[in-house]
């Protein structure tokens, strides 16, 4: 097995090696930068790994902030907006033809991407996805969650369409003991500090249906499912209309520079 992890920080991405390598003595890990605020990073971030020559059977989109102030990335986009969703969909986009030629008939490449229950309050602007009209930290937290299911879902329907090996699934971990509380208001943080050991799950049952995602064979060639507790649930009903799935896929296109092949497909 053959483990890479990307992320923005050098010292946290080598020390979750050095842990991984200390508890399985087995396979292969290594760190590789990869900024997801930043379109230019990601797209190095491709180019390094193709370098690498190597199959790519499983991809967990799991990076993001939460109830950030105000604030742009690089490339002038909503910080919530920008790393959460675009800069997952435009990864995912890059790496497409590496994981459909890895998947096969028996063993799908898997595509597991991480929301939130938040997803179920947002609502998708799609006339001001940057949040430039009004500027709500967890509105644009929970339209990022949102629409991270919703391309989730077209996804696989494309995915489905052209009868590639590769299934996409979304995940809610859940409410987890993390760093990514620290921009929510004080009130919450002494509530989260004091309660964390009886109403949070540790960052290892967080990541538990992502791994049952990642490698349970109950998953093999099952996509378009939204998890929770390792789990098949409902999401929001606004994340199955296939109108609004369709628009946001062609707007990301358009915002991150890539070509929509999805027009061709109902």
């Amino acid at each position: 097995m053959h483990v890479i992890i990307a992320g923005n920080s050098e010292n946290e991405g080598q020390e979750a090696v050095r842990k991984i390598q200390e508890e399985t003595l087995t396979g292969k890990v290594e760190f590789l930068y990869c900024d997801l605020a930043s379109m230019k990073s990601i797209r190095q971030f491709v180019q390094r790994f193709r370098a690498k020559n190597c199959p790519l059977h499983v991809l967990v989109n799991n990076a993001g902030v939460m109830m950030v102030p105000e604030r742009k990335t690089e490339d002038g986009f909503e910080e919530h907006f920008g790393l959460n969703y675009l800069g997952h969909f435009l990864l995912t986009n890059l790496l497409l033809d590496t994981l459909k030629q890895s998947g096969t008939h028996s063993h799908n490449a898997r595509i597991i991407t991480v929301s939130s229950a938040t997803h179920y309050v947002g609502e998708l602007h799609l006339n001001d996805l940057q949040s430039r009209c009004s500027y709500s930290p967890h509105g644009a937290y929970a339209q990022s969650k949102l629409a991270l299911v919703l391309f989730t879902y077209r996804l696989q329907h494309l995915l489905t369409a052209n009868g590639s090996h590769v299934t996409a699934n979304v995940v809610d971990p859940g409410v987890v003991n993390t760093e990514l509380y620290k921009h929510v208001f004080w009130v919450i943080k002494v509530a989260k500090w004091m309660t964390a050991w009886l109403f949070f799950k540790t960052p290892e049952e967080g990541a538990s249906t992502s791994i049952y995602a990642a490698v349970s064979p109950e998953m093999e060639g099952a996509g378009g499912c939204y998890l929770y507790n390792e789990t098949r649930t409902k999401s929001a009903d606004v994340a199955y209309d296939e109108e609004l799935q369709r628009r946001l896929w062609t707007e990301s296109c358009k915002m991150v520079g890539i070509s929509d092949e999805s027009s061709r497909v109902p």
